[in-house]
C-alpha cells in the first residue's frame, strides 16, 4: 500500500506503528485493495502505510491517536470472526468518540481475545452492538418485560429485537415468536392489492422477514413459521388473544392508533417479552404524530415498573453512512 501521504500542518504531525498479531486476518481487516484502510484515511484525516504485519499511521496527533485506537477496535472485531464493512468502520469511528467508548467496549474485550460481553447468539451469525445505544438496547431486550424503542430507520430496533427472539427461542426462553406490524398504506390502498390477506400483507411485513432469514436458516424460518413457533402478522390479528409464553415484536408502532396501542399492549402474558419499535416522527396515519399510538402510550408508560423506553438518534444509523445524513438533513428540515 503506498500512497502520497496527507500533508499534515507544520509541528501538528504525529507518526506511530501498530504491530498486529493473526497475519491470516489482516486482509480482512485491510480490506479488498486495503479499502479498510482506504476509508479510514478519508474519515480521520490521517495517512496509512502497511508492510506485512506493521500498519504506520501518520497525520496530526489526535488522528493519529483516534486512527490507532479504531484500527486496534477493528481488529478485535474480525478475531471474534465479525466481518469489517464500511457500516461497522463507521459505528467504531462514532463509538471511539464517545467518553463512555473505554467503559462500555473496552473494558468488555480487555481480557485478550475474548468476546465482548454483550452480544446475542443465533444459528447464523452472534451479534455485538454497533453504537452505544445498541449496547444499551441489548442490556433492556433481557432485563425488561416491555421496551420501547424510539427513533429513526437504520438504528437497528427491529433488527436487533428479532435476533434476541430469535436467541430466546432456540434456548427454549419463550415457546414462539409473535412479529407484527399495523397494514397502513404510504400512499396505496390495500384493497388494490392482488391475492389473498395474507398476500395482500406479506409486503408490509417484508423487513421482519429478512431479520428472521438474517438469523436462522431458511429452512428452519419456514419450519417454525408452518409449526406456529414463528407467527408473523399484521395488529388486527392480535385482537381478543393472550400472548404468554411469548416474544412479541411490534414493528412500525407509528401508524397505530391509541386505540391499537391499547389492544397491543393488553394482549401482554405469562413470561413474555414485549418489544414495541417505531419512529415517532414518520406516522403514515392522517393525523400525524398526534395521532399516533406509539407516542401516546409512550407519554403514558414511560417511567412504569418493568417497561424501558431507549431513544435511538441520527448517530446510531448503522446503515450506509449516506443514511445518517440524509436522516440528519430531513430532521433538520422539519425542526
Amino acid at each position: 500500500m503506498s500512497r502520497k501521504p496527507v500533508q499534515a500542518q507544520s509541528g501538528d504531525r504525529s507518526r506511530t506503528e501498530v504491530t498486529f498479531d493473526k497475519p491470516q486476518l489482516l486482509p480482512q481487516l485491510f480490506g479488498e485493495f486495503d479499502s479498510n484502510l482506504l476509508a479510514l484515511e478519508e474519515r480521520l484525516g490521517v495517512y496509512i502505510h502497511a508492510r506485512g504485519q506493521k500498519v504506520q499511521i501518520e497525520g496530526s496527533a489526535e488522528a493519529v491517536a483516534h486512527a490507532r485506537e479504531v484500527l486496534q477496535e477493528l481488529h478485535s472485531r474480525v478475531i471474534r470472526g465479525e466481518e469489517i464493512d464500511t457500516g461497522l468502520i463507521e459505528a467504531v469511528i462514532a463509538m471511539s468518540s464517545e467518553p463512555m467508548f473505554t467503559g462500555i467496549v473496552k473494558a468488555e474485550v480487555a481480557n485478550g481475545n475474548a468476546p465482548p460481553g454483550i452480544m446475542i447468539r443465533t444459528r447464523k451469525k452472534t451479534i455485538v452492538p454497533r453504537s452505544l445505544t445498541q449496547a444499551h438496547y441489548m442490556r433492556e431486550l433481557v432485563s425488561n418485560d416491555m421496551i420501547f424503542a424510539l427513533g429513526p430507520a437504520g438504528t437497528g430496533k427491529t433488527y436487533l429485537a428479532v435476533a434476541q427472539a430469535v436467541a430466546q427461542l432456540i434456548t427454549g426462553s419463550v415457546q414462539r415468536l409473535i412479529l407484527s406490524r399495523p397494514a397502513v398504506e404510504a400512499g396505496e390502498r390495500l384493497g388494490f392489492l392482488p391475492g389473498d390477506m395474507k398476500e395482500k400483507v406479506d409486503p408490509y411485513l417484508r423487513p421482519i422477514y429478512d431479520a428472521l432469514y438474517d438469523c436462522l436458516p431458511a429452512e428452519q424460518v419456514e419450519r417454525r413459521i408452518a409449526s406456529g413457533e414463528i407467527e408473523i402478522a399484521p395488529i388486527a390479528f392480535m385482537r381478543g388473544r393472550t400472548l404468554a409464553d411469548a416474544f412479541v415484536i411490534l414493528d412500525e408502532a407509528q401508524n397505530t392508533t391509541p386505540a391499537q396501542m391499547k389492544m397491543f399492549l393488553t394482549r401482554f402474558g405469562q413470561n413474555s417479552r414485549m418489544v414495541i419499535c417505531g419512529d415517532p416522527n414518520q406516522t403514515d396515519l392522517p393525523g400525524g404524530p398526534a395521532a399516533s399510538g406509539l407516542n401516546d402510550a409512550v407519554s403514558k408508560l414511560e417511567g412504569i415498573e418493568g417497561i424501558s423506553t431507549v431513544r435511538f438518534s441520527t448517530q446510531d444509523v448503522v446503515r450506509h453512512p449516506i443514511v445518517g445524513r440524509i436522516v440528519h438533513a430531513y430532521e433538520g428540515a422539519n425542526a
